[in-house]
C-alpha cells in the first residue's frame, strides 16, 4: 500500500509546485503568486503528495523533506469570496492521472468550503476538458454559463460551473458518500490517504 497526504501547502514544496504548474498549465502562476496564496487568509491551497523513505530511488518529480522524499502529485486552491468558494486551481501531475487524485483534491476543497461556512462553489473549466468536466459533474457541479474566448493561449471558451447547497444538512452525507467512494477507488489502485 502507498500512502498519500492531503494537507495545506507549505513553502518548502514551492519548487515542486512551480514544476507542476508548468506541466499542467504552462506556467499559469508564478512561485510568488503561490506564496501569496499560502499567506492569504482567504485562500485554501492543498497539496497531495506521496512520501517515500529516504533510501528509495529518486526521480526528478521528488522533493527532499526531513529525511524523506516527497512527491507532489497534485494541487488544489480555492478563494473564499463572501459566501462563495471559487476554485481556482485543480491539477494532477500528468504521470499520476486516472487514479482518483483529482477526486481527492476536489473533495478536500469542498470540505474546506464547508468548514469555512461557504454556501456554494464555482469554477471555470475549458469546454474541451472532458476528464475535468466529468469529474465536476460527478460531484454535482452544473453548467450555468460560458465565458467566450476566456483562455488566451487558444481562444477557447470557459464553462462556468456551480455547486450550491454546501451548508445543507444533506450535503454532509453527500461528502461522506464521496469520501467513501474516493477511498475505495484509491484502495483499488493500492493507495491509502491521510487527510491533515
Amino acid at each position: 500500500m502507498n500512502f498519500l497526504e492531503l494537507k495545506p501547502l507549505t513553502s518548502e514544496l514551492l519548487p515542486a509546485v512551480g514544476e507542476l504548474d508548468r506541466l499542467c498549465f504552462g506556467q499559469l502562476w508564478t512561485i510568488d503568486a503561490y506564496q501569496r496564496e499560502i499567506d492569504s487568509p482567504n485562500s485554501d491551497l492543498l497539496s497531495l503528495s506521496f512520501v517515500i523513505d529516504h533510501d528509495s530511488a529518486a526521480t526528478d518529480k521528488e522533493q527532499k523533506t526531513k529525511g524523506n522524499r516527497q512527491i507532489l502529485l497534485g494541487l488544489g486552491c480555492l478563494w473564499a469570496i463572501l459566501e462563495e468558494a471559487h476554485i481556482t486551481i485543480l491539477a494532477v501531475h500528468p504521470e499520476y492521472r486516472h487514479q482518483g487524485f483529482g477526486q481527492v483534491l476536489l473533495l478536500g476543497l469542498l470540505k474546506s468550503a464547508v468548514n469555512r461556512h461557504l454556501e456554494w462553489a464555482t469554477l471555470e473549466v475549458r469546454s474541451s476538458n472532458q476528464p475535468a468536466l466529468s469529474l465536476y459533474q460527478k460531484f454535482g457541479f452544473r453548467e450555468v454559463g460560458r465565458r467566450r474566448r476566456y483562455y488566451q493561449d487558444t481562444g477557447e471558451d470557459a464553462l462556468i460551473l456551480w455547486l450550491s447547497g454546501l451548508q445543507r444538512p444533506e450535503f454532509t452525507q453527500t461528502l461522506a458518500n464521496w469520501h467513501q467512494e474516493t477511498s475505495d477507488r484509491l484502495s483499488r489502485n493500492d493507495w491509502s490517504i491521510n487527510y491533515q
